[in-house]
């Protein structure tokens, strides 16, 4: 059975990849597999490339992508399919409301999925049944424990796999580590700590992070900006997702740059409305 880590980079992902280096974490790792959007913070990059050196984890770390996600929001506004992001639109009631989220299960899940169905030897289309010839109603024998870095204070995320194959495991759960535990085991450990993952223009993002962006990375504080206004028109009329209604980043339903950043009201949800353990912030 292979084990392998959901590697998203951020602070509860990359604690569990040192704890199974320092051999606090059993069994050892097969590997780590990161899916790439393309649009995540330079700091993404560079500390997934200082993890990549060969003197850090002591597993390989493979990196998969579905291409860059910023084309897909592109063919949105050319009335070509996309995988839709958790914009916020106004709902029924008028209040915000997020339309339905595609760009987890299709930038992150499946690419990941796709990666561990070759690396168990199944061939692209082929059914698992098919694969390990059994039947269909004969119990499935768990080809992969996947671990995701979900911490204790975000168990609520917690999700089983939606392949009988795969077993999901939560390791920080299960040690009851919530996020303030990894960044003081890291620091603790002369590790240092990453960088909140999450793509740049994500509607998940709380006032404090969009701040941080408009005043320490004014390129990807533009490229926030520049999402934002793309999406203002909403999808072409035949897409029920949204309608023609105008988008948004932030949740204020008003557009990025008129945002008072400095109103805590703004800040509830984030993580609350993330995926099960794919994106870290």
């Amino acid at each position: 059975m292979l084990n392998i880590l959901s590697l998203g980079v951020g602070v509860q992902s990359t604690t569990i990849a040192h704890m199974v280096a320092e051999g606090e974490i059993t069994p050892m790792l097969d590997c780590a597999i990161v899916a790439d959007t393309g649009a995540e913070g330079a700091a993404f990059y560079e500390h997934l490339a200082w993890l990549k050196t060969g003197n850090v984890l002591p597993f390989p770390i493979h990196t998969v992508s579905a291409g860059n996600i910023v084309d897909d929001l592109e063919k949105m506004t050319r009335g070509e399919r996309w995988a839709s992001i958790p914009a916020w639109v106004k709902g029924s009631d008028g209040r915000e409301a997020p339309i339905r989220r595609q760009c987890t299960k299709e930038y992150k899940i499946e690419p990941i999925i796709a990666q561990v169905r070759e690396m168990v030897g199944f061939k692209p289309g082929q059914s698992f049944r098919h694969a390990l010839k059994i039947g269909p109603k004969a119990p499935v024998p768990t080809l992969v424990t996947q671990w995701l870095g979900i911490s204790w204070d975000e168990k609520d995320r917690m999700a089983e796999s939606e392949e009988a194959w795969i077993k999901n495991r939560w390791p920080l759960v299960e040690m009851k580590m919530t996020r303030q535990d990894c960044i003081q085991w890291l620091k603790k450990k002369g590790y240092p700590v990453p960088p909140k993952s999450a793509c740049v223009f994500c509607p998940y993002t709380e006032n404090q992070r969009w701040r941080e962006m408009r005043d320490t990375q004014p390129a990807e504080w533009q490229k926030a900006l520049e999402i934002d206004q793309l999406i203002a028109k909403g999808a072409v009329a035949t897409d029920t997702r949204a309608g023609t209604q105008p988008m948004f980043l932030h949740r204020s339903l008003k557009r990025l740059k008129d945002v008072d950043l400095t109103d805590l009201f703004y800040d509830a949800g984030g993580m609350g409305n993330e995926c099960s353990g794919h994106c870290e912030r």
